[in-house]
């Protein structure tokens, strides 16, 4: 079995990009009007359409475009953004965006229109109305071929869809693959762009309404915009590039249920050093807001930037908000 080593890491929330804005976490960014009774972590502004080319960018939603904005960051940061033609790609992925003002129009529409032909009416109004890949669904795999395409990652791709479940598996999957020696270099992540009316109404039930408190002391979720890509490698192909290691990722755990961590909505990531002890627990979610499928690969990315600024070993463990368990350690390159 090969060590897995993080030897790239893209990160972006609320606070900003990178290690300056996250070591140590800046003050909370919260947004408490746009979306009330709901407050947002909102997606900082990026400059993402001076990185992504053009046409790609106006075919892409903020999703897409966060997650390979974020996807490069971790590419570049890894001295790797020539090698993608032999890595490997596994993408956390939530399904895509309405088009709020074509369903707006639609729904006024539909009083005029026989009960028997609104179906067709409404079929027909999506298809004039809406770009392919929203009427696509913006199927979650169309962030995997966003990355793809952008950053010519080559190799095998998988996509997970299920929460921050399946943020977790992903990250699983990559490391199993690298330390098994079936992939030499994978990219793995996930993005959360939640401050949208229709996402914020889904998940309504498990939403805090209010003003900020501490995320122990709430009922609920506050959602935030995030996203984090990490670049997995076997300690011998990082040798082979002469590649910087930032730490060494092992005992990786995802697993339906709960139980690792007090199943409230909203504790879905802590970090902390030292061990198993729950003193110094840093609840990401106080400072980043719930991420969903970027949650995990978020908590892997900081815990990985303080190890590599000279923290010991860190543990990331957390649940899903709904279902799931998850855990990891990350620990010193040397």
């Amino acid at each position: 079995m090969s060590l897995v080593c993080i030897t790239g890491v893209g990160l972006v929330s609320s606070l900003g990009v990178g290690r300056e804005a996250h070591l140590p976490l800046r003050p909370r960014v919260l947004d408490e009007s746009s979306f009330a009774p709901w407050a947002v972590h909102p997606m900082p502004a990026l400059g993402m359409e001076t990185v992504i080319p053009r046409k790609e960018f106006r075919q892409m939603e903020d999703l897409q475009r966060l997650g390979t904005y974020t996807a490069g960051l971790a590419l570049s940061d890894a001295g790797a953004a020539g090698l993608g033609a032999g890595m490997d790609l596994v993408v956390a992925s939530g399904g895509g965006e309405r088009d709020a003002a074509l369903d707006e129009a639609i729904l006024s529409e539909l009083s005029a229109i026989a009960p028997e032909a609104r179906e067709a009416h409404i079929h027909r109004r999506l298809s004039q109305g809406l770009r392919p890949t929203l009427f696509l669904a913006q199927l979650p795999n169309l962030l995997a071929g966003s990355i793809s395409i952008v950053h010519k990652v080559g190799g095998s791709s998988r996509t997970l869809m299920g929460e921050e479940a399946a943020g977790a598996e992903a990250v699983r999957i990559a490391a199993a693959r690298v330390a098994a020696g079936t992939a030499a270099m994978v990219l793995v992540g996930g993005a959360s762009q939640p401050a949208r009316w229709e996402n914020l109404l889904i998940y309504a039930p498990f939403l805090h309404q209010g003003g900020w408190c501490p995320t122990a002391a709430r009922p609920g979720m506050v959602m935030g915009a995030q996203a984090a890509f990490l670049v997995l490698e076997s300690a011998e192909h990082a040798a082979a590039r002469g590649a910087r290691v930032l730490a060494r990722l092992s005992g990786v755990s995802a697993a339906p249920g709960l139980g690792m961590v007090p199943a409230r909505p909203g504790l879905n990531v802590s970090a902390h050093a030292g061990g198993p002890a729950a003193v110094g627990d840093e609840w990401l979610a106080d400072w980043l807001g719930a991420g969903l499928e970027a949650a995990f690969p978020v908590g892997i990315a900081l815990a990985a930037l303080r190890v590599a600024a000279g923290d010991a070993a860190v543990a990331v463990h957390g649940a899903g908000h709904a279902d799931g368990a998850f855990s990891a350690v990350v620990e010193p390159a040397r």
